[in-house]
């Protein structure tokens, strides 16, 4: 079974509607949409914004449905300059910005426990959804993605994650997701949808992209599995 996870209702609820055979059930205040999607067998869930949020649906999903892979798609906003409002974002590679014990001397970001800072995705899912992307006319970039508990929106705090971990894209979720199937050993894989740029315009380009972001990601996840 594939465990699919979004943040926000936009970003799921197209493909929960097009589930085949459907059940739901519920865990902590989630819905766990079970069944059939280009037949194959999935499991989608909206986490909510946050780390914790996302951490705590993605180990549910893990121990209640046995999934055998994850993937979170969602928008993002971008990073880096190469990176524009409706590209995609294909993470090789998830941290997260906000952890920072570097008074004790330890690398910004390291995450206690694994003593990791850079938590790599699965290459072959990663791969089959860049196909997916491209297949689907979008520019896709690979690379690093942040995730941290504070929408970004100031040009300040861009710079500061792009410089610090090379990152494309930053949102709020990818990260604890890939840490905990990491501890897991759960493949996982993360997509982004660039709805804004993380700066001071993000008041007026987030409302007006991110449905159309979101729709991008779940066109994306249909041919990902129309190709399996």
């Amino acid at each position: 079974m594939l465990g699919i996870i979004g943040a926000m209702d936009v970003e799921v609820n197209t493909l929960k509607s097009r589930v085949s055979d459907k059940k739901i059930k519920t865990f902590a205040n989630i819905d766990f949409v079970i069944g059939f999607l280009k037949g194959k067998e999935v499991c989608i869930a909206q986490c909510s914004p946050g780390k914790v949020n996302a951490a705590l649906c993605t180990q549910l999903m893990i121990d209640k449905f046995d999934v055998e892979k994850i993937i979170n798609i969602g928008v993002g906003c971008s990073l880096d300059k190469s990176v524009v409002i409706r590209d995609i974002v294909v993470g090789n590679k998830l941290c997260q910005y906000d952890i920072d014990i570097t008074a004790l001397g330890e690398e910004r970001g390291l995450i206690n426990g694994i003593n990791k800072v850079m938590i790599e995705s699965d290459s072959d899912l990663s791969s089959e959804l860049e196909t997916a992307a491209k297949d689907c006319g979008y520019n896709v970039h690979i690379g690093a993605i942040a995730s941290g508990d504070t929408f970004i929106g100031s040009s300040e705090l861009k710079k500061s994650i792009n410089k610090e971990f090379s990152a494309l894209c930053g949102e709020m979720e990818g990260g604890a997701i890939a840490q905990v199937c990491y501890i897991n050993n759960v493949p996982f894989a993360v997509l982004r949808t660039i709805s804004d740029g993380g700066d001071e315009n993000v008041q007026m380009n987030y409302p007006e992209f991110k449905e159309i972001a979101a729709k991008q990601s779940c066109e994306i996840m249909l041919g990902f599995l129309g190709n399996k």
